[in-house]
């Protein structure tokens, strides 16, 4: 295509489903920017991190639940063009919760068109997923000539599930509208690759804090596994590209727009070993990749057996207590298994090209990052957390309580080091002094040194003493 850089944007409403998400609020702004006459963010949330940039911007956030059709009706009212981003289940335990996943990506994907249809919309670009072709089996090179994988095979609901919304997009193309007045719904498909960035909420935030916690113990599947990442800068631009493609009033190209009812993959264009991918971002915030490899096929019968124990917490999936799965058997899948596509039918059709080269959008990930990890509180990984806590528990059982029979062992071995049960008490006593010691120290510290964080570096210290004491020291010397 050959049109200006506003073509479609200019004096034009659009409306974002999900528009207060990452990717949601970076189009909005974008859209903002090229002279969109009104950008409406529309998403079940209230707020985001990034409501007030939007706020700022002069976006209308709307509120409301994409599985209700009079909430989606409304805010599509007036609407031009629709991105539509709002999904749910795309990671995590969230993937498991297969009747949300079906409402929210299926249902919810139908009140959208039906919404569409009933107001006239022309324009519809539809953001879907890589996992509508792909399920395990390893794709070199693909391109959009690819069969849908079997709905039945599918290990995730969420790729089901954004299958079959896909299909009915793209089958809804060129309907008329319920108004009579001649216009028809174009519609077309987005399918990017793992998405990153500076504030990207649902990949990174994971990997990091599994490696702060020293749980990312090996890396998955053969070193030349390679898959595509895309920045959230051009995936915003792919998106821009497509609602122009699907235009039908450019003179001199009256019909059919170019891009109606196709599909596009995206991506940065540069297939890479996830591991070595992230491997900068963690050494950035004091982590790094393991040196340990686990092959696919054991790192699945170790996600199957996670996929077993969450299974069975169903009812307790959506609840914040409950912490993420440590691995899923589609989350294996994504990271060990090569899978990679063509950006020839974008770049042709959209002319879509990448303008964020993969080092430029890890560099600027990378300072995000950073400043990050210099907001939050640091603290030891989780085996220090066990021997820390776990060590005072069994002081403390040892010193004070009576004995059990599993236990036996803590008693015995307390009397063997200590020679005395007053000695095993003294010992505690002491201990538990110089904890909160430590945690005062700790407090008075942090005032100078993280004063947001002050109360967060008393409680941490109370419970693990230098173990998290020796963070807060390293931080003060840097500052010096």
């Amino acid at each position: 295509m050959h049109l200006s850089e506003n073509e479609g944007i200019e004096g034009n409403v659009f409306v974002v489903t999900g528009g207060l998400g990452f990717v949601g609020a970076a189009l909005c702004l974008e859209l903002v920017r090229r002279g969109a006459r009104e950008v409406r963010a529309f998403d079940l949330r209230q707020s985001s991190p990034w409501s007030l940039d939007l706020q700022n911007g002069g976006v209308r956030c709307i509120q409301g639940d994409i599985c209700q059709r009079a909430d989606v009706g409304r805010v599509l009212r007036g609407a031009d063009c629709v991105f539509h981003l709002a999904a749910f289940g795309m990671s995590g335990k969230e993937m498991l919760q297969v009747g949300r996943v079906d409402e929210v990506n299926i249902s919810g994907t139908c009140n959208v068109l039906d919404m569409c249809h009933e107001n006239g919309v022309r324009r519809l670009v539809y953001v879907s997923t890589y996992n509508v072709v792909f399920g395990g089996k390893e794709i070199v090179n693909g391109n959009e000539a690819l069969q849908y994988f079997p709905v039945d095979e599918h290990v995730d609901p969420y790729g089901r599930s954004k299958s079959f919304a896909e299909q009915l997009v793209l089958k809804s193309n060129g309907r008329p509208s319920k108004k009579k007045n001649g216009a028809r719904l174009y519609t077309c498909a987005i399918r990017p690759a793992a998405i990153y960035g500076p504030g990207e909420e649902r990949h990174l935030p994971r990997i990091v804090s599994m490696a702060k916690w020293g749980l990312v113990v090996f890396k998955m599947g053969k070193a030349n596994v390679k898959t595509d990442w895309v920045f959230v800068d051009n995936l915003v631009l792919a998106l821009i590209l497509a609602s122009m493609g699907l235009l039908d009033d450019i003179p001199g190209k009256e019909g059919q727009p170019i891009a109606a009812g196709q599909p596009y993959f995206i991506s940065d264009g540069s297939p890479v070993n996830t591991f070595e991918f992230i491997r900068p971002l963690l050494r950035s915030v004091g982590c790094d990749v393991p040196n340990s490899t686990l092959s696919t096929q054991h790192a699945l019968k170790l996600a199957r057996f996670f996929l077993a124990i969450y299974s069975l917490l169903y009812p307790w999936l959506h609840c914040s207590w409950l912490p993420q799965p440590f691995i899923l058997p589609a989350e294996v899948h994504k990271v060990g298994v090569t899978h990679y596509f063509s950006l020839l039918k974008a770049k042709t059709e959209l002319g879509y090209v990448p303008t964020v080269t993969p080092q430029e959008g890890m560099a600027a990930t990378i300072s995000y990052w950073q400043e990050r990890v210099r907001e939050e509180l640091d603290g030891p990984t989780i085996y220090s957390w066990l021997f820390a806590v776990g060590g005072m528990f069994l002081l403390f059982y040892a010193a004070w309580l009576p004995v059990v029979w599993p236990l036996y062992g803590v008693n015995v071995l307390s009397l063997f080091l200590f020679r005395s049960l007053w000695n095993v008490q003294v010992v505690f006593c002491v201990a538990t002094a110089i904890h909160i010691c430590e945690a005062v120290y700790a407090w008075y510290l942090a005032k100078r040194v993280d004063p947001s964080n002050s109360r967060a570096w008393f409680w941490q210290t109370l419970a693990l003493g230098f173990f998290s004491l020796r963070y807060l020291i390293k931080r003060s010397r840097k500052g010096d």
